[in-house]
């Protein structure tokens, strides 16, 4: 990986983002207390949106909003018809289904929803960078376009990357890059990881129906729990011996439920979980496979089945020329120390439907307060050290413009296209 910024805007961009930032950073940091107190579920997001869009328009930007979910997009430049590449920033907006329990004034108000994954922070720091870069363009035309993107629903399944691509915003976009909090990390370091850095994720419901009975009698009856149990056990243990290994796929459940009465077989019961591989093949497969699986299980008890599997994201699998760059932006703004590899880890994430179009690349972004305690992902009292805004926000726009940079640049091109 190289160490340098190869090209001007890059490095004009890098101190031109923090000084805008010596004068906005509080702000940026009030903005993700406002978002984190109030946060919203998938395409349900319209305060957001319209907190995000209050800031564009107030920076002189033109945001344009989807026509059927929360959410927009906003350029920034000369604009995707001028023939110079599009470098796109995506924030996403929603929050969990999760009661807050932190002890702090910004405490989600909303009862059962809280901001448990950090989106409240990716918004903040991608419409940072998106303002820090419109500022430097007033004055620096930009050798081609920002497009930010914040969009709705990436907790869902399907996500609202979908949404997006439906839209057509992807569409004139050269390149996609993003960053996820990660609270194993210490605030002031970047995550870096060239080729797939997150799983394919799906959900999977499975419904048992018999004619229900007496527990006395399991024998005129389809024994209908006894059969939901054996294939609680033993699907996710077929699949391990029907697929390669390396794969790592993993079927994990979530919800198990069958019957009230102590005494009485239930006439159904449901299964409900994730299936998770590290393998673009053995996710094209999955859904086949766990049918057929489920259906041979399930046959020797008699029982009717019903499996309802959806499809969630494939993983995100960094080019490793958007890699290289990051890298230099690291190197660049931060010092060499700032940048860490990571693993490939098995949390989905739909910004990767994105890159089954474009180049581009998800970082890392650290969040813990260093020597403090790590707050895990998707739990209620989930926080961030929040002078990892102002790294995020300086990474993002050193990273746009490096990248503008090199795509804008011939000699370049070649190495950075799929």
């Amino acid at each position: 990986m190289t160490s340098e910024l190869t090209h001007r805007t890059a490095a004009a961009v890098a101190p031109a983002a923090a000084a805008w930032l010596a004068e906005h950073e509080h702000d940026l940091i009030s903005l993700r207390r406002d978002l984190h107190a109030h946060p919203e579920l998938g395409r349900q997001e319209h305060r957001t949106t319209g907190v995000v869009e209050e800031q564009l328009l107030a920076a002189g930007l033109s945001p344009q909003r989807f026509p059927d979910v929360p959410g927009l997009w906003c350029d920034i430049g000369p604009g995707v018809d001028s023939g110079a590449p599009v470098i796109m920033l995506r924030a996403d907006l929603d929050a969990l289904p999760l009661p807050d329990v932190k002890d702090v004034a910004y405490r989600s108000t909303v009862p059962g929803v809280a901001h448990a994954c950090g989106h409240d922070v990716h918004t903040t720091v991608t419409l940072g960078a998106g303002l820090a870069l419109a500022a430097y363009a007033r004055a620096h035309p930009l050798p081609g376009t920002v497009r930010l993107l914040f969009q709705p629903a990436e907790e869902t399944m399907p996500g609202g990357a979908l949404d997006v691509i439906d839209a057509g915003v992807l569409k004139p976009v050269t390149a996609a890059i993003t960053m996820h909090c990660d609270p194993a990390l210490d605030a002031g370091t970047i995550g870096l990881r060239s080729g797939p850095i997150t799983s394919a994720a799906d959900a999977v419901e499975i419904t048992l129906a018999g004619p229900g009975g007496h527990t006395s009698r399991p024998q005129n009856t389809v024994d209908l729990v006894y059969a939901l149990a054996r294939l609680a056990v033993d699907l996710p243990a077929a699949l391990s011996r029907r697929v390669d290994p390396r794969s790592a796929l993993s079927l994990v459940w979530g919800v198990v439920q069958a019957g009230t009465v102590a005494n009485a077989i239930p006439r159904t019961g449901k299964l409900r979980g994730t299936i998770r591989t590290l393998s673009r093949e053995t996710w094209e497969a999955a859904p086949e496979l766990v049918e057929l699986l489920a259906e041979q299980l399930v046959a020797p008890y008699g029982a009717q089945i019903a499996v309802d599997y959806v499809r969630g994201v494939p993983p995100v699998v960094n080019h490793t020329d958007v890699v290289d760059a990051f890298a230099a932006v690291v190197d660049a703004v931060f010092g060499h120390e700032a940048a860490t590899s990571v693993a490939q880890s098995l949390g989905g994430e739909d910004f990767g439907w994105y890159l089954t179009h474009v180049p581009g690349g998800l970082a890392r972004l650290g969040t813990r307060t260093p020597g403090g305690p790590t707050y895990d992902l998707h739990q209620g009292s989930f926080d961030v050290d929040e002078r990892a805004i102002g790294v995020g926000v300086r990474f993002l726009s050193a990273a746009a413009g490096e990248l503008l940079d090199r795509y804008a640049d011939p000699a370049r091109t070649e190495g950075l296209v799929t």
